[in-house]
């Protein structure tokens, strides 16, 4: 054996242990290796644009190029080795007028070197017109029919000009011309004969004209014809006569036309070596046994965007090399057991955005070559491992939740990684979100616990306007609770959400935290409006003493109470009306509507958002504007100018940020929900900062608004400061003690603008009897809000 065998066989011994080692790496299932280390990564952390393995060999191949564009990938390979060597040679837009002058200066004697046969005639060129050698471009040239030019033309383009038809014999001299460009003209009327004589033409385009119907036959003289595009016309019907004679078709593009049904004969069989066709955008309904018999050389089939709502067994049983089918964005309800059982070269997959409730176990078993599999839009019910086992050679699958990835882990890219609230590693996917949930819920609780706690140390002589208050500390604090609780769970289910997020989302846990939720909303948005309305009756109708007696306002704040634990809770009381109400998303917030919600669910859903909580706030936006005007109203007759301009610009900012805080609180929401009803796409993310960030303002600063920033309760912290600053006095004088002058704080009323014999608490039993005093008392009124 000589030396050169022998490095040849440990040559070969090397390649097949080392191969053997790559091939060798053993993963769990639901990771994936990092190329060829001995290192191994979960789905979620492949193909998420972060280089997790250190050799970016958990970015590579995460593209999708499985079906057309790998089938053009293929076509435009093969044509270009067919014809030039140098396909992408640069082009340009001009007609070498200076080089015919020189061939004519010089004479007949040195034209033979370059024959002008190998360019078009330059006194047949129009003035608008471009060319390059035997191509002219007439785009934009105002054209409102054929022009003439040289027969010798091999490219013609006439894109946006203003020809209305195509007469008989338009083309016929040109019998070298190989591409026609007619898009974006006025056609409405093609001739039978229009393209008689164009035996070389390969590509014609007939894109955005006005094209209705094509006569049988009209493509009769095109057999080397491989490419027809007809999209955006207004086609209502073909017929597979329309196709006569193209032998050599292999691209058939229909698009955006109004096709309403297909020919019940089989379309391909005068178009034989079809392989590419597109009817997406058209209004097609069903999808006959016979209409694909013919096309077994077909490999892609878009159907996308039509109105397909039934699917036969056997539909596409005659394509057996099918690559890619794309059923895409119709009104598919169901799937018939066995519809892909022929389709075993099928690589690519779409059937996203259909109306399918169930898919069978067994429903993909057949396709064993699939890399590809589009579920976006599909909401399955029974959706289980057993559905996507059976595919080995998965490679992308995209489904409507992240959450359903855990239904696929041999799958490595799983699309999408997250509903923008939370992500497969994380109930909440963001760290801002992650960290301000426990801000945010810190000082709601934090605030909302110490107004309770310091509202009975406030000697209030309006014990009903504090008991209003206490209680919408109260509703406000359950969202403190409601935030804390999410938070907790985010927690728990850190690094491995997406183990859980089915679970959590359909779990008791979810459905009580988002009852609390709304519960927390709507009370606090019932409270506001009430003590809105309470502070507009006694300010702008003082005289009338419409008095908010005890036993009128325990019995209003009871029916609040009551409205808001019916409202929270009616969703849980039946789920086939209301469906997974607050099991939308990873924070139990129905904050607009899905696509799978019931009619009921979005009406009632509507009902609250756009019904309750806009009213609410139009009521205090109407309100504070009111009063605002009334108290400026009774400023005008008032004798100290300066000093009611200095309340009122007060006044003005105190009902200036009540009403912004609400308004920065609703309006998101309102301008969400409204969007949800015009079908437009809300990102998850949004939906994540209005729950986490915007909602729960107005729990987190009523304390502040008003409790904390009111003239009672800063007068309490005065008596406090000066009761300590007297002990600290008398401590280190060691005087005898005095008694500290006593304070009653009136939440309505400032003392000092009171008359001394009136300063006793029992002449002021309510904020309308205050009210009759003196006019200018509003302004006294409204230094508490």
């Amino acid at each position: 054996m000589t030396s050169g065998s022998v490095f040849f066989y440990i040559l070969m011994i090397g390649k097949y242990f080392s191969h053997g080692s790559e091939q060798g790496i053993r993963c769990p299932l639901g990771s994936f290796p990092c190329g060829n280390i001995t290192k191994c990564l979960p789905q979620l952390l492949h193909c998420n644009g972060v280089d997790d393995c250190g050799n970016q060999a958990d970015e590579d191949n995460c593209g999708d190029n499985n079906g057309w564009s790998l089938q053009l990938d293929k076509y435009f390979a093969n044509y270009y080795r067919m014809t030039s060597p140098y396909p992408f040679k640069a082009e340009t837009s001009e007609c070498p007028f200076h080089f015919f002058l020189f061939i004519a200066f010089l004479g007949p004697h040195f034209r033979h070197f370059l024959p002008l046969s190998h360019f078009l005639v330059v006194g047949s060129v129009p003035v608008r017109c471009l060319c390059q050698g035997l191509e002219l471009d007439c785009d934009e040239a105002n054209l409102r029919a054929v022009p003439s030019v040289s027969s010798n033309v091999t490219v013609m383009s006439l894109q946006w000009n203003f020809i209305r038809k195509l007469p008989p014999n338009g083309f016929k001299r040109y019998h070298d011309l190989q591409r026609l460009c007619l898009q974006n003209n006025k056609i409405r009327s093609v001739s039978v004969y229009a393209f008689r004589g164009l035996l070389r033409l390969t590509k014609l385009y007939l894109s955005h004209n006005r094209i209705t119907f094509l006569k049988p036959g009209i493509f009769e003289d095109l057999h080397r014809l491989e490419w027809l595009i007809i999209e955006d016309n207004h086609l209502s019907r073909i017929s597979p006569v329309t196709f006569y004679g193209l032998n050599s078709l292999i691209l058939l593009v229909l698009m955006n036309n109004v096709l309403t049904q297909l020919p019940d004969k089989p379309l391909c069989q005068h178009m034989p070596r079809l392989h590419w066709l597109d009817f997406e955008g058209n209004h097609i309904h069903t999808l006959r046994n016979l209409t694909f018999n013919s096309c077994s050389n077909l490999t892609v089939l878009v159907m996308r965007k039509n109105k397909i709502n039934n699917l036969n067994e056997n539909t596409f049983a005659h394509l057996q090399k099918l690559d890619e089918l794309d059923l895409g964005s119709n009104k598919i309800e169901s799937l018939p057991p066995h519809l892909f059982k022929d389709l075993k070269e099928l690589s690519q997959l779409n059937i996203s955005y259909n109306p399918i409730q169930r898919i069978q176990a067994n429903q993909f078993d057949y396709l064993v070559k699939l890399k590809s599999l589009s579920l976006e839009g599909i909401e399955i019910s029974n959706i289980q491992q057993r559905m996507f086992m059976p595919l080995r050679n998965l490679s992308h699958i995209y489904f409507k939740k992240f959450q359903y990835c855990g239904y696929a882990p041999h799958v490595r890219s799983c699309k999408p990684n997250t509903d923008g609230i939370s992500s497969l590693e994380n109930l909440l996917a963001s760290i801002i979100q992650r960290v301000f949930v426990w801000v945010v819920s810190a000082i709601t609780c934090f605030g909302n616990i110490f107004v309770i706690c310091m509202r009975p140390y406030i000697r209030s002589e309006n014990k009903l306007h504090a008991m209003s208050i206490i209680s919408l500390c109260c509703a406000d604090c359950l969202m403190g609770v409601y935030l804390f609780v999410i938070g907790a769970f985010d927690i728990k289910f850190r690094g491995e959400y997406n183990k859980h997020a089915q679970l959590w989302m359909e779990s008791s846990p979810c459905q009580l935290m988002g009852s609390l939720a709304i519960l927390s909303t709507e009370v606090s948005v019932l409270l506001l409006t009430f003590l809105t309305l309470e502070k507009y009756i006694c300010i702008v109708y003082p005289f009338r003493c419409l008095r908010p007696r005890k036993c009128r306002t325990i019995t209003v704040l009871i029916l609040i109470w009551i409205i808001g634990f019916i409202v929270a809770f009616i969703p849980l009381s039946n789920k086939e009306f209301f469906k997974n109400y607050y099991g939308t998303n990873g924070v139990c917030f129905p904050l607009h509507s899905e696509d799978t919600e019931s009619i009921g669910a979005q009406i009632y859903s509507v009902a609250i958002f756009l019904g309750i909580n806009l009213a609410a706030f139009l009521i205090i936006v109407f309100s504070y504007g009111s009063m605002f005007y009334s108290v400026h109203q009774s400023a005008i007759t008032a004798t100290e100018i300066r000093n009611q301009i200095k309340k009122e610009m007060i006044l003005a900012k105190r009902f200036f940020f009540i009403v912004f805080t609400d308004a920065l609180c609703w309006i998101p929401i309102f301008i969400l929900k409204f969007l949800s009803l015009l079908q437009v796409e809300i990102p998850g993310t949004i939906t994540s900062w209005v729950v986490i960030f915007v909602l729960p303002i107005n729990s987190a600063l009523n304390p502040i608004l008003y409790t904390l920033t009111t003239r009672p309760f800063k007068e309490m912290i005065h008596q406090i400061w000066y009761n300590y600053r007297q002990r600290r006095s008398i401590d280190s004088k060691g005087s005898q003690k005095t008694q500290a002058p006593s304070f009653i704080w009136v939440e309505k009323w400032p003392m000092q603008e009171m008359p001394s014999d009136l300063g006793k608490p029992a002449a002021f039993t309510d904020p309308c009897e205050m009210s009759l005093i003196s006019q200018s008392a509003r302004f006294n009124s409204l230094s508490c809000l």
